[in-house]
């Protein structure tokens, strides 16, 4: 299996004439390849979310056992991207890429055709559980080669731009799961099938296997196995291109961890921001439909269109606040974080009051479900990626890999699985104003944390 995922040799050398266009070509289609990809990927993480409102209508499951179940992808997948990371390093990102996506849309189907029982709901939850894990740890299969991708098809001065745009593929992907699974469960409801939330996972999944044939087809590991020199050579680009005689030994793993990152302690208030952001990005994106249709707002139907609405905009979102980085704060983080959570707040405010403010201002519900999905959309994103760069701007970059693990684990560990998931989980069990109260608190200490990291960024101007 390890010669499977083996990368490939260098390919025979392309023409010299024929390199540009080659190169131009290539770079297109790994890049679609990578986008599509991971997109892919969120095709089988969240279904979960939209089929559970049926299935506690049904008995199955309660809200606490969703959230339980929920977390279960979060928490593996915090931990699947270390160790995924390290393997995918050593491997052939297409295949590394395209076997993930094919195992964990197979697994996910699958649950759509399980014989769920209709009398023992902990057994419901336990299984569950353990599928959402298998699925989490495979998921982790899914960032790491398309880091690999970008490294190797583009060089250091055009990097960032073309991963701020990758990076939206994500709210690509949950969005287009929301449409899918309204599709599935039209056409299941049309075939006469009964409990047509198993749309919810089996569409999605079909769709994802059609993906990754895509990606088998456009992926290439590196420029090299295609017989093409390396991007750095090809554009004239070797900045930031260092070798390790330049820069001395590789620190020791201990000393990344101990000395450049769990000592510091603007990495530690930069987790605990990113907890934040990431309660307040799954405890509105994974909970709305099963909010909106038990609170009677919405329809199934309905409330999957919002949700997709709402991860769309993300992708505008996430692009609009890393320019307002670069064009008003000099590619400094924490003032646009600030300001983009301010308005996440303001999003949540009126997501929680939304009975309230239709009475009082004879709006339709409905529409300001849109108002504020669509504003916490649109602005969570930002967050969400920029506190990530922050990390890496407060380490030597040498550390950058461990300090962005470090951030994201306690992101998808406290804030996504503990929080979002168990904790407004089972707090929705005794009242969905709670819950949402919850996540409007988890804002505003999102916005209090972020504003404690202020003062980090001078520091991180000295940190070579």
């Amino acid at each position: 299996m390890a010669g499977f995922f083996a990368p490939p040799k260098p390919g025979k050398p392309v023409p010299e004439e024929k390199v540009d266009r080659f190169y131009k070509s290539m770079r297109f289609k790994v890049f679609m390849g990578s986008f599509v990809g991971y997109a892919a990927y969120y095709l089988v993480r969240k279904n979960l979310s939209l089929a559970s409102a049926d299935m506690i209508a049904e008995g199955l499951a309660d809200k606490q056992g969703i959230g339980i179940a929920a977390s279960a992808v979060s928490i593996a997948y915090a931990f699947s991207k270390f160790v995924m990371g390290t393997l995918s390093d050593r491997s052939d990102a297409r295949k590394f890429l395209t076997v993930g996506l094919v195992i964990a849309s197979l697994v996910m189907m699958a649950v759509g055709f399980l014989p769920f029982s209709t009398t023992d709901m902990s057994l419901n939850i336990a299984m569950l559980f353990v599928i959402m894990l298998f699925v989490g740890v495979i998921s982790g299969m899914g960032w790491p080669p398309c880091g690999r991708v970008m490294a190797y098809w583009f060089s250091n001065n055009e990097r960032s731009f073309k991963m701020s745009l990758w990076n939206t593929s994500h709210t690509f992907g949950s969005g287009t799961l929301g449409i899918l699974a309204i599709f599935g469960v039209n056409l299941f409801a049309d075939m006469g099938i009964r409990q047509t939330w198993r749309a919810d996972f089996i569409v999605p999944s079909a769709f994802a296997l059609v993906l990754a044939a895509f990606c088998w087809w456009a992926l290439r590991d590196t420029p090299e196995s295609c017989g093409l020199p390396s991007v750095a050579d090809w554009r004239n680009d070797h900045s930031g291109v260092k070798t390790k005689e330049k820069v001395g030994e590789k620190p020791s793993f201990r000393t990344q961890l101990f000395d450049y990152v769990l000592k510091n302690k603007w990495i530690w208030l930069i987790a605990f921001a990113n907890a934040f952001v990431y309660l307040v990005r799954y405890g509105i994106g994974d909970w709305a439909p099963t909010y909106l249709q038990e609170s009677g707002i919405m329809t199934a139907s309905e409330s999957k269109m919002a949700f997709s609405v709402h991860n769309y905009v993300g992708a505008l979102g996430t692009i609009v606040c890393g320019w307002v980085s670069l064009k008003f704060f000099k590619g400094k983080c924490a003032p646009p974080n600030i300001i983009f959570m301010c308005l996440v707040l303001v999003g949540c405010l009126v997501y929680w009051q939304v009975p309230a403010i239709a009475a009082a201002t004879g709006i339709s519900p409905k529409t300001l479900v849109y108002i504020s999905l669509i504003l916490i959309g649109f602005c969570i994103y930002g967050p969400v990626a920029l506190v990530s760069i922050q990390a890496l701007n407060l380490v030597p970059k040498n550390a950058a890999g461990t300090a962005a693990g470090f951030v994201g684990l306690s992101g998808y560990l406290i804030g996504d699985s503990l929080l979002s998931k168990i904790v407004v989980g089972s707090v929705a069990d005794t009242s969905w104003d709670l819950a949402n109260m919850t996540i409007v608190i988890g804002a505003v200490l999102g916005i209090v944390v972020c504003m404690l990291t202020l003062k980090s960024e001078r520091k991180s101007d000295m940190i070579s």
